[in-house]
């Protein structure tokens, strides 16, 4: 049976409304793995608030027969759809930012965008889970300047690149580093919108934000719109990058 299964997309649904609140892949028992998870998570605290009410979710196999890289695929297209806000899911999916769903203008504009040579000191930010096409400036300048792991380098660096699919969306002059969550954001708000579950007074030492203006047109205008993917591997994780 496991080996026919091959490596699959399942869901979570709550039975009193049909509503998908999880979307997984896996292979062998991993769809079960969850109504045994410990960890405290919105997916755990669905599942234990259907058990009290003597109800457990159903899982449904959405595709099976997949590679790990098709299984890869169908999970991130169907969170998409579904709409993250309306999961459990923390994250979009995994290793395909460069294939999630575009609109068509901006499809075209990554897929055209001409390789650049950084040669100003700069740090690389790859905001992929949090930037959105049609976001405004200060939405994106918030985004940009969060709470990163960053370290002594970043003294060093006169520029901030908002990154998206490869691709720099803004640059940013920076004019200070300051410890995450000790500023307020552009919107009125405390700026540790990383993890906005730990006060500002618990942040690790390790986390900074900074503070900056839209760099000068003759900057912005050599690098906006163009690619730097050759500073991002498929395979990495850390969403921090300096150049050159």
């Amino acid at each position: 049976m496991q080996q026919k299964l091959g490596f699959y997309v399942y869901l979570y649904i709550d039975p009193r409304d049909e509503s998908v609140f999880y979307v997984g892949k896996g292979k062998g028992e991993r769809v079960l793995a969850h109504l045994k998870d410990p960890t405290e998570c919105e997916k755990v605290e669905r599942i234990t608030e259907l058990r009290t009410l003597g109800l457990e979710p159903r899982m449904d196999i959405l595709r099976y027969g997949l590679t790990h890289e098709e299984a890869l695929h169908v999970e991130a297209a169907a969170i998409e759809l579904l709409g993250i806000d309306n999961l459990t899911n923390r994250v979009l999916g995994h290793s395909f930012d460069l294939k999630r769903r575009s609109r068509l203008d901006g499809l075209i504009q990554e897929i055209d965008a001409k390789e650049v040579t950084i040669t100003h000191p700069s740090v690389l930010i790859n905001i992929s889970q949090m930037y959105r096409y049609g976001m405004s400036p200060i939405e994106l300048y918030d985004a940009t300047r969060k709470s990163w792991v960053v370290g002594v380098r970043r003294d060093q660096v006169q520029f901030a690149m908002a990154i998206y699919r490869g691709i720099v969306r803004e640059v940013y002059e920076i004019a200070a580093w300051l410890p995450a969550g000790s500023t307020m954001t552009a919107l009125g708000t405390v700026s540790n919108v990383a993890e906005p579950e730990v006060p500002p007074e618990s942040q690790p030492s390790n986390r900074f934000e900074f503070v900056g203006r839209i760099a000068e047109d003759k900057i912005r205008n050599r690098y906006l719109g163009k690619s730097v993917r050759d500073h991002f591997s498929a395979s990495s994780q850390n969403p921090i990058r300096y150049a050159p």
